[in-house]
């Protein structure tokens, strides 16, 4: 399992970065990334972490770009349909994603202290639950897999 989001980095490099893939895919697939769902993806790669869709609304509104929450959440059903964005289950928000057009089975560790959000890739047919499934006779096609903690800074921060 490898992580991403928890590491110092370029940041403005990494939106870039990631902003290119979606626009690439986009392209490739016929896909119409409009300034809402662009710019609701930048507020998402701009916080590395999880956010609420009536907080992107707020910034959303902020900014001009529309006041209604369909906007958003119309916005936010492409991204995550198109694999650009996640949603995060147990807080009921949405996380950029870090492999943007990729197929991945993503799993979230979130900092229960400062809300970071990191995005490992896992691999659903390994290890106890790939065993149980196997087991059962039963093809695993979808997981969702969160685990909270503390991220490496605020882990430090608590041991001193």
């Amino acid at each position: 399992m490898t992580a991403s989001g928890f590491q110092k980095h370029d940041h403005f490099a990494c939106i870039a970065k990631s902003l290119a893939a979606v626009d690439t895919c986009c392209g490739s697939k016929g896909l119409r990334l409009t300034p809402v769902r662009r710019r609701v993806l930048e507020i998402l790669l701009a916080q590395h972490r999880a956010m609420g869709a009536y907080d992107i609304l707020e910034i959303l509104s902020a900014e001009g770009l529309g006041s209604q929450p369909p906007v958003v959440y119309r916005a936010l059903e492409f991204l995550v349909n198109n694999g650009f964005a996640h949603r995060i289950e147990g807080l009921n928000a949405f996380v950029a994603c870090s492999l943007p057009g990729q197929s991945h089975a993503p799993a979230f560790l979130i900092c229960r202290s400062c809300e970071a959000v990191s995005e490992a890739t896992s691999d659903p047919t390994r290890g106890t639950l790939g065993a149980a499934a196997s087991t059962a006779g039963f093809v695993i096609e979808n997981t969702v897999v969160e685990a909270r903690g503390l991220c490496p800074r605020c882990a430090a921060e608590a041991q001193t």
